[in-house]
């Protein structure tokens, strides 16, 4: 099974509280809802296309809660083409606090993290799709494990809040194999992680004389 990352950010690489002014408050963050207003229609369809395409669904234990609180709850969800595939496939949520989750179809993934998603993706052929949850990212990350990373940038500089990359951190090249522009502004980039960036040595760039 493909594991697939889909993360909104900043230009400055926010990812904290993207949706709602209410949404994620920690760290005394104020800026909430910076998203929403730039996301389009065209957007929008792009998305549901993605969760539409999902097999199962992983999420770290934050953005568990904020979804189900919203997409778990939603009347008839059947129609809707996130809430959709969300209700109606498996999702497994890294946590290990949770053990009584109240969304349908919910596994909840307390063990050695790494060795439990690499059972999933040793499943039949699909797609493992993780929404959000930067600091799961970042682990699976570190840990080799992701196949595809898709980034929908939005144009606004937010200036304060949770990034998706710390200051420091491993080093990964990324090869592009798709990119979109949304009428907002909004761009979509899918990657595919490729091993260690190359670095220009001393002898290489504009020579001088």
């Amino acid at each position: 099974m493909k594991l697939t990352t889909v993360t909104h950010v900043s230009v400055d690489g926010v990812m904290q509280g993207l949706g709602r002014a209410e949404e994620d408050p920690r760290g005394g963050f104020e800026r909430g809802g910076w998203a929403l207003p730039l996301f389009d229609e065209e957007a929008g369809a792009f998305l549901g296309q993605i969760f539409q395409r999902a097999d199962a669904f992983l999420f770290g234990r934050r953005t568990y809660d904020i979804f189900a609180g919203s997409w778990g709850v939603m009347p008839d969800p059947e129609s809707n083409p996130i809430g959709g595939p969300l209700n109606a496939r498996p999702k497994y949520v890294a946590s290990k606090t949770l053990t009584d989750p109240r969304w349908a179809g919910t596994t909840v993934l307390s063990g050695d993290l790494a060795a439990a998603v690499r059972e999933l993706k040793a499943g039949p052929a699909g797609e493992l799709q993780v929404h959000g949850s930067g600091e799961l990212v970042r682990r699976l990350l570190g840990d080799h494990l992701v196949d595809e990373i898709t980034l929908l940038t939005y144009p606004v500089v937010v200036g304060q809040g949770t990034r998706l990359f710390p200051a420091t951190g491993p080093d990964i090249a990324l090869e592009p194999i798709d990119h979109r522009v949304f009428p907002n502004g909004v761009t979509a980039q899918v990657y595919r992680p490729a091993g260690r960036p190359r670095y220009a040595s001393g002898d290489v760039g504009p020579q001088h004389g």
